[in-house]
């Protein structure tokens, strides 16, 4: 494990969710001081409506870090808590709302590509360019046997069916499949995903960077494939349980040359978690503005903090 730097002072808002729940005991764990704030008084140490910028920006004061899991996604509570000065992390995997916080200004830091996809793919692709120059395939796969949380559910729900754009043209979520080996499910079938990280990286190396989605359960990933081409697919209000039984995760990171590098682990709300709540150990090498997890950490540096293991094959 990575040296630990001094305690924090740190606000997790939703930090009684499927994902803050997590982070909030691996910060305490890791000796830090966390509050957690949300609507549900029962369960957080303070209430909070967070649509409120003014609230939330007064339960900032005095904090370190603010962490968002709740999955509202609103560039607004970003600008308000870090005008009290706070350093700002965000678990979101949204285009929209990335390129959102990308046409502000921070006084402090604001950091995302934070979890497992974006984080650790966007760490995997960048020491990846390094090494081969050249396009990279990002693979993302989850254990569909996973319960997930609300915010994650609800995310996938609005993909299917939607389109994001990809060099020039317009990408069907679940779509354009390719086949590929991935290590320890064998040759799968692996379909695009809107992950933002692959749109940051592309713009960042000026080269193509694509990301693929696949889960632990062929019937489950052929499931998705059918379901984004209905044409009311779109309306969807929310995900349907899939077929699955592992909580298995890996992310992976694939040159145009054909070298991988890649992560696994058990339970992606738990992994997202273990990501996030490094990040505090990490807050003294943040500058204002917005920031992704590529910018302030390596893969090995990660890696040690984390505990999950970096296995590469030629």
């Amino acid at each position: 494990m990575a040296a630990r730097s001094p305690a924090k002072n740190v606000l997790v808002f939703g930090g009684y969710g499927a994902v803050g729940t997590s982070v909030t005991r691996l910060l305490r764990e890791r000796g830090h001081s966390v509050r957690t704030a949300g609507r549900d008084a029962n369960r957080a140490d303070m209430a909070l409506d967070i649509t409120d910028p003014s609230s939330a920006a007064a339960a900032a004061k005095g904090a370190d870090l603010v962490i968002n899991a709740t999955g509202s996604e609103d560039p607004e509570l970003a600008s308000a808590v870090t005008e009290p000065g706070a350093a700002f992390a965000d678990i979101t995997a949204t285009s929209s709302y990335v390129d959102a916080l990308s046409a502000r200004r921070f006084q402090a830091p604001v950091l995302v590509s934070v979890g497992i996809a974006p984080g650790l793919t966007s760490l995997l692709a960048a020491q990846m360019h390094r090494k081969y120059p050249g396009a990279i395939d990002i693979i993302v796969a989850l254990g569909a046997g996973e319960h997930h949380g609300a915010a994650a559910t609800e995310w996938t729900a609005r993909l299917v069916g939607s389109r994001f754009p990809d060099h020039g043209a317009l990408v069907r979520n679940f779509s354009a499949p390719v086949t590929v080996e991935v290590p320890g499910y064998g040759k799968r079938r692996v379909y695009r995903a809107d992950f933002s990280d692959q749109h940051i990286l592309s713009r960042e190396f000026k080269t193509p960077v694509r990301s693929y989605f696949m889960l632990d359960s062929r019937l489950a990933t052929f499931a998705l494939a059918m379901l984004t081409r209905l044409p009311w697919a779109p309306k969807l209000p929310s995900a349907k349980p899939l077929p699955g039984t592992t909580d298995r995760w890996l992310v992976l990171a694939r040159s145009h040359l054909g070298a991988i590098s890649y992560m696994s682990g058990r339970g992606q709300s738990h992994a997202t978690a273990t990501v996030t709540a490094s990040v505090a150990d990490f807050t003294e090498r943040l500058q204002p503005g917005l920031q992704h997890l590529h910018h302030v950490v390596s893969l090995n540096e990660m890696a040690q903090a984390t505990g999950y293991k970096v296995a590469e094959r030629p």
